[in-house]
């Protein structure tokens, strides 16, 4: 049988301890970023707009606040799909150090807990043999089911991440056609 440790209970929890601080450390990471992308956007975007508002009050014709309309317009969808850009990286990016972190996490309780259960079984009382077959059975079907729902997770974030970046790419290309075909009007 196998025994209470206090000693392996308490390093256990100081190792869950000490990954929870770094998943933390990784998500305020993340939001830290956000936060500077956010400050970035939000300065560029008030001198824009008083330049912008200085061009304006600087038109004389119809025509020529036509033109400036028409100019004004693309630098700030380039800006705003570079800020979805960057957001997305950022998502992306802290979302797999999280998945890392986790998949390792997992990867050490699934192997704890295999090792204590074999532990368990191998003092099983004689004449159990088809029972511990069927709980060693039983653990490797969860152990396959475990990955397959990892790796289906992992290419739905991959298949989803590609949609995106497409989807943002054709909306950038209609956008640009628009926005030539108002400057060619103007």
């Amino acid at each position: 049988m196998t025994t209470f440790n206090a000693d392996q209970m308490i390093a256990a929890q100081k190792a869950n301890l000490a990954a929870a601080t770094d998943m933390s450390k990784t998500v305020m990471a993340g939001f830290e970023r956000v936060v500077e992308l956010n400050m970035a956007a939000s300065k560029a975007a008030f001198s824009e707009s008083f330049s912008g508002l200085e061009t304006l009050l600087a038109v004389k014709t119809p025509q020529d606040l036509a033109a400036v309309q028409a100019s004004l317009g693309q630098p700030v969808y380039e800006k705003s799909a570079a800020y979805g850009r960057h957001l997305v990286d950022i998502a992306t990016s802290t979302s797999a150090e999280l998945a890392k972190a986790t998949e390792g996490k997992m990867a050490e309780a699934q192997k704890a807990f295999t090792t204590v259960l074999e532990t368990s079984l191998k003092n099983a009382p004689a004449g159990s043999d088809a029972a511990v077959a069927a709980i060693k059975s039983a653990i490797e079907a969860g152990n396959t089911a475990m990955e397959n729902a990892q790796k289906a997770a992992k290419q739905a974030a991959q298949t989803a991440e590609s949609s995106f970046k497409a989807a943002t790419n054709q909306a950038e290309a209609a956008v640009k056609s628009a926005l030539t075909k108002v400057k060619a009007k103007a």
